[in-house]
């Protein structure tokens, strides 16, 4: 359909702006991080632009004679190509009666010309500004799923095929399964009892050589006689778990380095309690960063490091390193990490990804409240809110399939690491809030201070692998590559096909559809001249990373012990804190 409702940019884009009818502090109470109140202000803005909702409304009437029609040729027996279909990645649609059936084609028609129409109109809501209709649409766009017709029994023709060949026992076993998950108080994405944390994940072999309050320090078995005389040290995210990055020995980048000749040392981050409310970023930096990259040089003899930062991990090794720039020139020394990697990460916020939408002012100041009085972020919380992102996959797909279908959710490795979710320290949480994400901080120079010594990243000359993902909803590889142009470093950037995890975790492996683009990158490049003098790659992306390690991680030395003396083996790996369960993690 060709409906001006459903092209962006519509005939109301240069509408004059609308006034605000309700007090933030009235707001603050009512809709606190902005769940109702964006829509209502969107539908108060067209009421005062009467002329322009007329005109809307004509159109929509037009539209709708011409889907009633449409209806009323199916009955009669045309074969009519649907005017509006589904997008090629969803897959709510898939059951051949929604094409092949008169009534089902004419519902679903129906169905996504007014989600469509409407989310349009919020997003060129005359008078609002873009952040705001941003986030109206967001949320309309969540309602709009969560009343998608396949979301009905009644509504959806495979749920009532399906029920009608068990003779009722999909409905049975749907109700089971809803009566679990309400006990469980979870929706879970994957099998949760089909895996176990130093069974069948994070089962790479190596030993807990330091802890503190906040960490553990991992070190790996080496699996090969000699390896480079660099230590390798994974500064892994407190969001989720370590094991990430050592889920099945075919997945595990940890085994893959160490296959490769790499000594490996990797964070494992204490899952925080209540009384650790107080954990600010400067002790995740100095009793965390700083504590594990010392651990590895004491331990390995050396004098250097590499060090990889995934995610936050990689936010917070770029403060590390500004800092270490700073102090190493102070004290005349050479900084203790000549080279660097950042997977998935952001130091530009400007652009967060749709994350956004949960971050305004108002919304701050309520979650702040929130994570003071409780000390903590749960990880309830944090997960809903990146589930919320992709709504359809990660909610109402899992709904229909295990309570209309009846299925079974099944194994997965990632999705069970997804599941097993951490807190986040309530300062720590409400300072990365409020200062990278509203605020961007760290992209301005001296704007933060963090262990007693201001911030610039234009300080950092060490050279960076830098990876990004193309379809990542968390950290936008546009917005990843703005690091490019705040670091006076030379620099090489990969670009990963899928998103935040499998393009990060894409091992080398025959029948791989991944691919990737790669090449050095200058800091006065555009994307589009790093575009068109890079590679296109099919595979992993992980041999050029690891041919790149081995240009700068020293010489072939006979392979490091796993503990000494001063080093002892603590626990074996995975270790300790990575059993640490949020209430609503699997048992």
């Amino acid at each position: 359909m060709k409906s001006p409702l459903l092209q962006r940019n519509g005939f109301w884009q240069h509408l004059s702006d609308a006034r605000r009818h309700f007090a933030q502090t009235t707001e603050a109470v009512v809709d606190p991080i902005g769940v109702v109140m964006p829509i209502v202000r969107s539908w108060q803005a067209w009421l005062n632009h009467p002329a322009e909702l007329m005109t809307t409304g004509a159109q929509m009437m037009s539209d709708w004679t011409q889907l009633s029609a449409n209806a009323w040729s199916r009955v009669n027996g045309a074969r009519l190509s649907p005017d509006i279909e589904p997008d090629w990645f969803d897959q709510r649609f898939a059951c051949p009666a929604w094409k092949e059936e008169a009534g089902w084609a004419s519902l679903l028609e129906h169905y996504l010309y007014w989600s469509r129409a409407y989310e349009r109109m919020i997003e060129e809501t005359p008078g609002m500004d873009h952040a705001e209709r941003r986030k109206a649409a967001f949320w309309f766009k969540k309602y709009a799923n969560a009343m998608a017709p396949t979301n009905q029994f009644w509504l959806n023709p495979e749920a009532m095929r399906r029920a009608v060949e068990t003779q009722g026992q999909s409905l049975q076993q749907g109700l089971a399964h809803l009566q679990t998950d309400m006990q469980d108080r979870r929706l879970p994405l994957t099998d949760m009892t089909a895996y176990k944390v130093g069974k069948d994940l994070a089962i790479t072999p190596g030993a807990v050589v330091y802890r503190n309050a906040l960490l553990e320090v991992l070190h790996y078995q080496p699996t090969t006689q000699r390896q480079r005389s660099m230590p390798v040290v994974i500064i892994t995210p407190w969001i989720n778990k370590f094991y990430i990055m050592d889920l099945t020995p075919q997945q595990s980048m940890v085994k893959h380095l160490l296959d490769d000749g790499f000594d490996v040392y990797l964070t494992s981050w204490k899952n925080p309690t209540a009384d650790m409310g107080s954990t600010t970023m400067d002790d995740y930096l100095s009793r965390g960063i700083d504590v594990a990259i010392d651990t590895a040089l004491q331990l390995s003899g050396a004098q250097e490091a590499h060090a990889v930062g995934y995610c936050i991990g990689g936010a917070a090794l770029t403060m590390w390193l500004a800092i270490e720039n700073v102090r190493a020139k102070a004290e005349s020394r050479a900084v203790r990490v000549p080279h660097w990697t950042t997977l998935a990460t952001l130091v530009d916020y400007h652009y967060p990804g749709h994350i956004e939408i949960f971050i305004d002012p108002a919304s701050v100041d309520y979650l702040a409240g929130v994570v003071r009085r409780a000390g903590y972020l749960d990880g309830k919380s944090m997960s809903a809110a990146f589930r919320l992102l992709r709504s359809n996959s990660l909610i109402w797909d899992v709904v229909v399939r295990r309570y209309l279908y009846g299925e079974a959710t099944k194994p997965n490795e990632v999705l069970y690491w997804n599941m097993d979710s951490t807190r986040l320290p309530a300062e720590m949480y409400i300072w990365y809030l409020t200062s990278l994400y509203l605020k961007n901080q760290l992209i301005v120079p001296n704007a933060l201070s963090l262990c007693g010594t201001s911030i610039d990243l234009g300080k950092i000359t060490q050279p960076l692998y830098l990876v990004a993902a193309e379809d990542d909803h968390i950290a936008p590889w546009r917005s990843v590559a703005h690091i490019n142009h705040l670091l006076p470093a030379s620099k090489r950037a990969v670009l990963s096909s899928s998103g935040h995890i499998m393009g990060i975790i894409n091992p080398p492996r025959p029948d791989s559809r991944r691919s990737y683009r790669v090449g050095n990158v200058q800091i006065t490049d555009t994307l589009e001249i790093w575009e068109a003098r890079s590679t296109k790659c099919s595979g992993s992306w992980w041999p050029d990373w690891f041919a790149w390690l081995h240009e700068r991680t020293g010489k072939w030395v006979p392979a490091q012990p796993l503990v000494n003396e001063q080093f002892p083996a603590l626990a074996p790996a995975p270790g300790t804190y990575v059993r640490e369960m949020s209430e609503h993690s699997a048992a």
